[in-house]
């Protein structure tokens, strides 16, 4: 009988691994990070915009609007009436007859600073006003 090197006697058993090739899921996870590497930075805007025309479809107005306008002074007007920002609150409360769940359409000029229009919007939400329109000219196609 000839004997062969790694041969045993009973050819029918054949030799298993068990071990787990990783490599295909090491090239899947690469791609991945490269893929969020790439996309991550195309995720955040930092894009100057000009916010004060708009194309969204009209709305149905109320009866009587109340507007409050931030000039381009940055005055507050309710209505055709200048308030302080002091008496805002107050002059709503007048304006609204109390009822904090009247639509106030905010008017503000285009040169107004981003950051005033948002201390205006503060003021609203502590006089406890939430439903807040903001006005801006139609754009024209």
């Amino acid at each position: 009988m000839s004997m062969g090197l790694g041969q045993t006697d009973n050819d029918d058993e054949l030799l298993e691994s068990h071990e787990i090739n990783v490599t295909p899921f090491i090239d899947v996870m690469l791609v991945l990070l490269i893929i969020f590497m790439i996309a991550v930075p195309l995720a955040t805007v930092d894009v100057p915009v000009d916010l004060p025309t708009s194309n969204a479809s009209k709305q149905d107005r109320p009866d009587t609007p109340v507007y409050l306008t931030i000039r381009q002074d940055l005055k507050l007007a309710l209505g055709d009436e200048l308030v302080s920002h002091d008496q805002l609150a107050a002059k709503l409360e007048q304006a609204t007859g109390g009822d904090q769940e009247t639509r106030l359409f905010l008017r503000a000029d285009k040169s107004v600073d981003y950051g005033e229009l948002m201390n205006v919007m503060n003021q609203l939400r502590a006089a406890g006003y939430l439903k807040i329109a903001l006005v801006g000219l139609e754009a024209t196609t």
